[in-house]
């Protein structure tokens, strides 16, 4: 498995909450039995099995266009999910629409069942480490981990641009590494 890449910012005036999505390189395919004229839209995938809030694509959707995406080129679509045979996206306006068809796709989870996680960020000659032993990170479902820096830990953290890997170990002991990118201390800009 290829680690992924997403660049993390840290603001050291405050509490830094990451919550991370860990996807595997396979893809489930699950076909949409109906796409609802809601807004937000909603579409019926029985047994979908999506964790929760999870980036999926929709392909051969017809009559809906801005629906599909591409999953070799373009991002996904953060999904919620309803139920276990429903999702919604809140970006999307389904009234007045008449699609049909399609195929939802998604990466499957990570599964961290007796896992250990640990995030080291390096920056200015210092090596900090956020795991699961010393709280600093927790593995918060299927796929899913957060790493919280505490406003104290964000201040002693010299200003500019590091690096950081996050890596998962298994319950044999095997090293797997899942994200890594760069770290950028500094004051973060706000929306507004």
């Amino acid at each position: 498995m290829q680690p992924a890449r997403l660049d993390l910012p840290v603001d050291p005036r405050a509490t830094n909450k990451y919550s991370l999505l860990l996807l595997q390189e396979e893809f489930a395919w699950r076909p949409i039995e109906v796409i609802q004229a809601t807004a937000p839209l909603r579409l019926t995938v029985p047994a979908h099995g999506l964790p929760g809030e999870w980036p999926i694509w929709c392909e051969q959707v017809d009559g809906f266009p801005d629906l599909n995406r591409d999953k070799n080129r373009e991002r996904g679509r953060m999904a919620q999910v309803v139920d276990p045979d429903t999702v919604e996206f809140n970006d999307l306006n389904g009234l007045g629409r008449s699609a049909a068809g399609g195929v939802l796709v998604y990466r499957k989870p990570l599964d961290l069942t007796g896992c250990r996680v640990a995030l080291q960020i390096r920056i200015a000659g210092q090596v900090l480490d956020f795991t699961t032993e010393n709280g600093g990170a927790a593995i918060a479902g299927l796929g899913r981990v957060g790493v919280t820096l505490t406003a104290e830990q964000s201040a002693a953290i010299p200003l500019g641009r590091g690096d950081y890997d996050l890596i998962v170990t298994d319950s044999l002991g095997e090293l797997r590494p899942v994200l890594f990118g760069d770290v950028f201390v500094g004051r973060v800009k706000c929306h507004g």
